[in-house]
């Protein structure tokens, strides 16, 4: 079983190759350059450098949200073209998952913490343990002090991961003082890396959950901007600043 993995959400982009559960390889930039410039040629060389082909490959997988909506637009559209032209299905699995599967082999909690802008978060909550990475909690957009308040009721310790993990941890300490509960994942596996992706499509695949390429959408927990923007003007609200796009 071999997959091309693409993942761009946030800041950092990364595209990996598995065989299984083993990582072949993976590209990994985080660099002031638009994802539209680097994630295709990055598939393309990973692949050149492993002796693969998109033809070679069982499936594509990708993150399909939360995040940036324009990075999540790039690698989707990637992974929906490369998988058209070589007729291959394709699995998306969510961002904040794959953020939890960076810390598999710890014990206690994952909080996967995605900065959203104006205020609020993307978060979701997982056990992590012996049984691996299972979820508690759905993808939600919530305020930093709804997720401290949930987090103070989670088995401890509590990692946060993330590119809203030193965020969180600053805003939680300011408020309390002192958490010794809650620790930040290590930096090489607070990001969005497409090897831990790669493990969730795996999973996703053996739950026969791969669809057409068609089929593939991101998911976004909120309205774009523009709408958000025409709802505000709407209503005479003041419009958002800071807002990911």
């Amino acid at each position: 079983m071999k997959y091309l993995v693409l993942e761009s959400s946030a800041a950092a982009a990364s595209c990996a190759l598995l065989e299984g559960d083993k990582v072949l390889g993976e590209w990994y930039l985080n660099i002031p350059q638009t994802h539209s410039q680097t994630l295709l040629p990055m598939a393309e060389g990973l692949l050149a450098a492993c002796g693969a082909s998109p033809a070679g490959l069982d499936f594509f997988a990708v993150t399909r949200g939360p995040g940036s909506f324009t990075g999540l637009r790039i690698a989707m559209a990637a992974v929906k073209g490369m998988a058209m032209a070589a007729g291959k299905p394709c699995v998306g699995v969510s961002t904040l998952e794959a953020l939890a599967r960076n810390l598999t082999g710890f014990a206690g909690t994952a909080a996967a913490v995605m900065d959203a802008r104006c205020g609020q978060v993307y978060a979701a909550l997982f056990s992590l343990g012996s049984g691996g990475v299972e979820r508690i909690s759905p993808d939600e957009a919530l305020s930093i002090g709804e997720l401290s308040a949930r987090l103070a009721q989670l088995e401890k310790p509590v990692f946060l991961v993330g590119d809203g993990a030193q965020l969180c941890y600053n805003k939680i300490l300011e408020e309390k003082g002192e958490a010794p509960w809650l620790r930040l994942a290590p930096p090489h596996l607070r990001y969005q890396r497409a090897a831990a992706a790669g493990a969730a499509a795996l999973a996703a695949w053996e739950r026969g959950e791969a669809v057409d390429c068609g089929a593939l959408e991101p998911v976004y927990l909120r309205l774009p901007q523009a709408q958000r923007e025409l709802l505000k003007k709407q209503s005479g609200a003041a419009p958002e600043k800071g807002s990911r796009l």
